[in-house]
């Protein structure tokens, strides 16, 4: 049986106004932490990843849409999804 790679989680922090915010997001992936900041109702999302330089740049959303006919009883008729589009890569200045 083949092992399975567990990807490394990474911390992003969003930013607010060229500042950092005490808002932090873990992921593997920058898109998957920003569509967590997208389902909270950030629009211009712009996270720092944590030990680097880079600050990747998001622009998102989200809609209300009809759950599955086969969802738990405790999940309601409606909920948000997320969309991101990627914008790009910034690199911070020393």
């Amino acid at each position: 049986m083949a092992e399975k790679t567990v990807k490394e989680k990474k911390n992003f922090v969003l930013m607010e106004d060229g500042k950092d915010t005490n808002v932090v997001f873990a992921n593997a992936q920058p898109r998957g932490a920003a569509l967590k900041a997208a389902a909270r109702g950030y629009t211009d999302i712009r996270l720092r990843e944590r030990g680097t330089k880079r600050v990747h740049v998001f622009k998102g959303g989200r809609i209300e849409v009809k759950s599955p006919e086969n969802r738990p009883k405790w999940l309601p008729e409606k909920v948000w999804k997320a969309t991101v589009e990627k914008q790009g890569v910034e690199h911070i200045k020393a």
